[in-house]
């Protein structure tokens, strides 16, 4: 029986924390969204790092970490991070370029951490480092043979572009033999690097036509393997319902400057939400994103609108062809 994709959205209630601890890498990529003049250049202390992680406790509730950067495991305490989020009740991940610094994976153990995932955008190194840099791929696949060797649960995500898309098909094999449990496969934004003034150049992102021909065949493919693939839902038809991420959960996208984020889409304006300030979660006053969530527009995603209005496409009749929906619906297979 060929498996058969599902729509997703992120659970009412539920807290997904996404903790950029740092913003150093030792990596360039190519369509990297961080941005220090937003985001920040420190690397915050491991007390810091347990003083905020604690602000987003919400007894009763269910609750994710997901430990970014940069390169998180840059971060000599990283370890250390881990295990205090575990100790608070968080499910935790740890989000990685491979490199695994610091000897990671003999400072943490599979208990105290839910998944280990990788990035990797292409099925060998003459896809993968022209994006990610020479002698990215060859790396990245050791450390999850050691990591799966030593028992962690370990899922891969590939960022798909114009660089890559036609490549995504011959992953699927790669994922068997590595023994990836979940593949996430996601779209580029237009952020960052990807968003910067030569980024037209680089022609990054794929077309909807594209998206649909390709993407949604290979979830299927990998998940009659038995691995669990998750992919956005970017494009959805204009009778289906859309409802945005910042109204009916509770994203954060936290960054060593303070700033946090409910929209992954805002990160590069100072119209975060929130801040951290004392140590203590503030709300921010004033025309911020929350304030824009509420509109409800033909075209879906409100700051896609404002953003990045040229990923719509709009028929005769003046109306949008299709909704786009960036975070929260996600089609899931396996």
């Amino acid at each position: 029986m060929t498996p058969v994709a599902r729509t997703v959205g992120f659970k009412p209630g539920e807290r997904n924390i996404f903790f950029h601890i740092l913003t150093a890498c030792n990596l360039s990529c190519r369509h990297c969204y961080i941005n220090p003049a937003q985001h920040g250049s420190e690397t915050l202390a491991l007390a810091t790092i347990e003083r905020w992680l604690e602000q987003f406790v919400a007894p009763g509730e269910t609750g994710n970490v997901i430990f970014l950067g940069g390169e998180p495991t840059l971060h000599p305490d990283l370890a250390a991070a881990v295990a205090h989020a575990k100790g608070l009740g968080f499910c935790v991940t740890v989000d990685s370029n491979g490199y695994l610094f610091h000897d990671f994976l003999h400072r943490t153990s599979p208990d105290l951490l839910d998944y280990l995932s990788f990035s990797l955008d292409g099925p060998d190194p003459g896809v993968n480092d022209p994006l990610r840099g020479s002698g990215v791929f060859a790396t990245c696949v050791g450390n999850i043979r050691k990591a799966v060797e030593m028992g962690f649960r370990t899922s891969l995500i590939y960022t798909v572009s114009s660089r890559n898309l036609l490549h995504l098909e011959r992953m699927v094999p790669l994922l068997g033999e590595l023994g990836i449990k979940k593949f996430f496969i996601q779209v580029i934004g237009l952020r960052g690097r990807s968003a910067g003034p030569t980024a037209g150049e680089h022609a990054l992102q794929v077309s909807r036509d594209k998206w649909l021909a390709v993407v949604p065949a290979v979830a299927a493919m990998a998940a009659a393997q038995g691995i669990q693939v998750t992919y956005p839902k970017v494009f959805i038809e204009r009778d289906e319902i859309f409802e945005c991420a910042g109204r009916v959960a509770e994203n954060y996208f936290i960054f060593p400057n303070g700033r946090v984020y409910q929209c992954p889409l805002c990160e590069d304006h100072p119209i975060n939400a929130w801040r951290i300030e004392g140590d203590r979660l503030v709300k921010n006053a004033g025309l911020r994103e929350d304030r824009l969530f509420t509109l409800d527009i033909p075209e879906g995603c409100v700051m896609n609108k404002l953003l990045q209005p040229d990923t719509i496409d709009y028929g005769g009749d003046g109306r949008p062809a299709h909704k786009i929906s960036c975070c929260l619906l996600k089609q899931e297979i396996g």
